[in-house]
């Protein structure tokens, strides 16, 4: 049918012709059907054949992922090639991306707990998708150190400690004047485990020896406190704990007293008639100004003066009333001995 409407249309064209004397050809705008044309939002749809993608994936450092996170992507002019966050999955992709050098920037964790991280650079390459992982760090947890007196709970300066977990020592501080010290330490999950170890005791106490632990969060604050005991030193004496009195080196008993070195009883004067004894051998002299000696028996107690003289003179006086009764005792008996005088016996 379709050849028979082209040759009616060519004899139609063919009488004209003959009647005006002009041939033209004007074909029919119906008799061909046109192709249609691609129009301009299916080419959109097309990826470019030189176009790559990034994909990012959002975690902690304790392994989760990280929904929400929010990201900004720009070329290398400086102008916005995409923004997104993350999905429930953690993961973002800027996708139809021309290949170059493009700066990632992340502006929000999504998380109170969680720090963002620093901007860095991606390299996107025809034809290819970029893969980046990004891992938040928990925040810092606060640390306040205290070092008291374990009796009166006096805060004391000077006093050192390292905390850390596991093998590691991840913080050390030192109380100041108010003894007290305040510092941030490196969390790695919601709950994490430290340890407490003393390393210098506050000045004139011993060190903290006991083991002490204690959990602490992400951005939240917490108090670590250690406790000291005084060092124990000896005594000095004491002014009041010397003697009151200096001892005497003579004793304080007169010789005629009862319990004395005499044994209580008085030495009887010499009778008539009995030879006196040496004055040496009852009396001994103490050598002048030596109080330490003690006082020998049969002897005056010492009275800080010297009696050695009024010893000799008395010495000297019973000599010679001894030897005046001696004479006289000798004259009487020699007078009663010989009658009239005459001393020979018939």
């Amino acid at each position: 049918m379709h050849a028979r409407f082209v040759r009616g249309a060519v004899r139609s064209a063919a009488v004209a012709a003959a009647v005006t004397g002009t041939l033209t050809w004007a074909p029919a705008a119906n008799a061909q059907p046109s192709e249609p044309t691609p129009t301009t939002s299916a080419a959109a749809d097309t990826p470019a054949p030189d176009a790559g993608n990034v994909e990012i994936t959002t975690r902690d450092t304790a392994g989760d992922v990280l929904p929400g996170a929010a990201f900004l992507l720009l070329d290398s002019a400086g102008q916005e090639a995409g923004r997104g966050t993350t999905d429930a999955q953690g993961k973002l992709t800027f996708p139809d991306l021309a290949a170059g050098v493009y700066r990632l920037k992340e502006t929000a964790s999504n998380s109170p707990l969680h720090e963002v991280v620093a901007d860095q650079d991606v390299i996107v390459t025809p034809g290819a998708t970029t893969r980046v992982t990004i891992t938040d760090s928990f925040k810092s947890a606060k640390v306040l150190l205290q070092a008291k007196d374990d009796k009166t709970g006096k805060l004391l300066p000077g006093a050192t400690v390292n905390i850390g977990t596991g093998t590691s020592t991840l913080l050390t501080l030192t109380t100041g004047d108010k003894g007290t010290a305040s510092g941030e330490l490196p969390v790695s999950s919601r709950k994490t485990e430290f340890w407490v170890k003393q390393v210098t005791a506050p000045a004139g106490y011993a060190l903290y020896k006991l083991a002490k632990t204690f959990i602490a969060g992400p951005g939240a604050p917490v108090t670590v406190t250690v406790t000291n005991t005084k060092t124990v030193t000896s005594p000095k004496p004491h002014p009041s704990d010397k003697p009151t009195t200096e001892p005497t080196a003579t004793p304080s008993t007169p010789a005629d007293t009862p319990g004395s070195e005499t044994g209580g009883v008085k030495p009887s004067a010499p009778g008539p008639g009995t030879p006196d004894a040496d004055p040496s051998s009852t009396a001994a002299t103490v050598p002048d100004g030596d109080s330490s000696q003690p006082t020998p028996a049969g002897s005056l107690a010492h009275t800080g003066v010297d009696a050695t003289p009024w010893i000799a003179v008395g010495a000297g006086i019973l000599i010679v009333a001894g030897a005046v009764t001696l004479v006289a005792v000798r004259r009487r008996r020699a007078a009663e001995s010989e009658p009239d005088g005459n001393s020979k016996t018939n």
